[in-house]
Formats: C-alpha cells, structure tokens, sequence
C-alpha cells in the first residue's frame, strides 16, 4: 500500500497577489472552515509569503507587482456543511458570489461545491465529492 500522500497529483501551488495583508486576511478567514491555516510565513523585500494547509503549506500567496492572471482553484471539504461555512466566510470577508453551495450533478451526482471570486478575481471553491 502506498503512502496518501504521494496519491496527491500536486504538492503545493502559490500565486502573487496585489495586496498581501488583504489577502492574508481573505485566505485566513476563508480556508478557516475547510481546516487549513496558516502554516508559514515569512517576510520578502515584496511583502511576505503566506503557506498554508491543513498538516504542511500546500497553496501559497506572495506579495509582487504583477498579480497572477485569474485561474480556478478548488478546496476539498470533508463534508457539505464545510462548502456551506466556507461561503458564508468568503461572502463575509468581501469575496463575490460566483455559484452558491449546491449540487453540480453535470460534473457528477455527488459533487457538491460553492465559488467565490478573490479580491484578485481569482475563482476558489469549496467542493466536497461524497454523498451527504
């Protein structure tokens, strides 16, 4: 049997953001219910850098001049009321609707996410896969 964590596709992602302490903020408040944190930080000429996960820093965000183009990026949630929570904490912290918690059975029957747009224009969601 092989170790979870090499099944992972990805070990880490990170991205440059226009407002560091802004987005510091945002990711804080947002991943929050999903149980990741803040794992690491440190300071940069730029601003800082920002890791965070749930065991070890998996998405990262650094200060820089020029933000990364907007893209999409998902947070597994172990349940549907994490998806819920994480919306209503991205609604809180100022992020823009882009899909309200609900089934999405084009993808399949149990897939079950909500998206928001980041201070950036990024589009983060909150998905969960199993059956209520």
């Amino acid at each position: 049997m092989s170790n979870p964590s090499t099944n992972s596709t990805l070990d880490h992602i990170g991205l440059q953001v226009s407002d560091y302490a802004r987005s510091k903020d945002f990711y804080s408040a947002v991943l929050q219910p999903l149980g990741i944190k803040l794992q690491m930080e440190f300071p940069t000429p730029a601003g800082g850098v920002a890791g965070f996960g749930r065991c070890k820093p998996e998405f990262w965000i650094s200060a820089g001049n020029t933000p990364t183009s907007p893209f999409h990026i998902a947070f597994h949630a172990v349940n549907r009321a994490e998806v819920d929570a994480f919306y209503k904490a991205a609604i809180a912290a100022g992020a823009k609707d882009n899909g309200a918690p609900g089934l999405r059975p084009q993808y399949h029957p149990n897939y079950y996410g909500a998206f928001v747009i980041d201070p950036d224009g990024h589009n983060i969601e909150a998905v969960c896969h199993y059956p209520e």
